[in-house]
């Protein structure tokens, strides 16, 4: 049985949670989480991995059972939690890696491969966006509106994705037998959304997720001149990032793989051999 364990750092005055598991000499795969979850998301994935690569998968600042200090305290943006990312990883002296990012774990990713491009030796990104063609209109327009007119009106629209409905709903669209999914991820996630304070956090992040769009270019420029392996493997039914995503890598990577999954945003959940087999393969295959 493979062992995890369940660890804490502190990088920069902040107490991290991070799973670790595998030989710490053997290639190390960072995996990245989204909203509104934690590295909790790994929890099945992590054992399939373990065996052949040193496998790290943090919590996000404000996310898990990582430190969440209320917004008076710290600026919850995405720059913020690349770098904590990037100390988190220089503390346990890792310096190579492939990353696995998803929803909020791919701009924390794009900023860790601009900052440092030869640390990456490959990118799988599930249903993490890194292209405009990939945003779906119905679900990010009310979050547009709350970037472009922060007010009680807007807030209000983007406050729904902290309700149960609207958790339950990441999970289970685009997934034809929902029975496969167990109710422990939105129920796991909302009890964690909804600690006193966690939803200023949240709205601080909502607010903060414009500031990635500027940056993709730069994350274009990168893969057209590194041509780092990419694996998109996706669920081609999301709600959130449409499959136009995945399928956008291949314009700046000669050789990328995309796999459209007909399941949703978290395919782990519904789809967990299908991508751990796509993952193993490709990783097989740059080793």
């Amino acid at each position: 049985m493979t062992t995890i364990h369940h660890r804490y750092a502190n990088v920069d005055g902040r107490t991290l949670f991070y799973r670790e598991s595998g030989p710490v000499n053997a290639p190390a795969v960072v995996l990245l989480h989204g909203f509104p979850t934690s590295s909790f998301m790994f929890r099945d994935l992590i054992p399939l991995l373990a065996e052949h690569y040193h496998v790290i998968a943090p919590d996000h600042l404000g996310f898990g059972f990582s430190d969440a200090p209320p917004v008076e305290e710290v600026d919850y943006t995405f720059d913020r939690l690349a770098d904590l990312t990037a100390g988190l990883l220089d503390t346990l002296g890792v310096d190579r890696y492939a990353m696995y990012v998803q929803d909020y774990g791919a701009p924390i990713g794009w900023r860790l491969a601009l900052a440092r491009p030869a640390a990456v030796t490959a990118i799988i990104t599930q249903n993490g966006n890194g292209y405009e063609a990939g945003f779906v209109d119905e679900f990010w327009a009310p979050v547009r509106a709350y970037w472009h007119d922060p007010s009680p009106t807007t807030e209000a629209g983007v406050r729904q994705a902290l309700t149960l409905d609207a958790i339950r709903w990441q999970y289970l669209h685009g997934v034809a037998d929902e029975s496969v999914v167990s109710p422990d991820t939105w129920e796991h996630d909302l009890a964690l959304v909804s600690r006193p304070g966690n939803d200023r956090i949240q709205l601080e992040l909502f607010a903060d997720y414009a500031n990635n769009l500027p940056l993709y270019p730069k994350l274009h420029d990168y893969l057209r001149e590194s041509q780092v392996p990419v694996l998109a493997v996706w669920g081609r039914n999301d709600g959130i990032f449409a499959p136009a995503g995945a399928q956008a890598f291949a314009d700046d990577v000669k050789d990328a793989e995309v796999h459209l999954v007909d399941g949703g945003h978290f395919l782990l959940e519904s789809h967990l051999e299908t991508v751990a087999a796509h993952i193993t393969r490709f990783l097989a295959k740059i080793s």
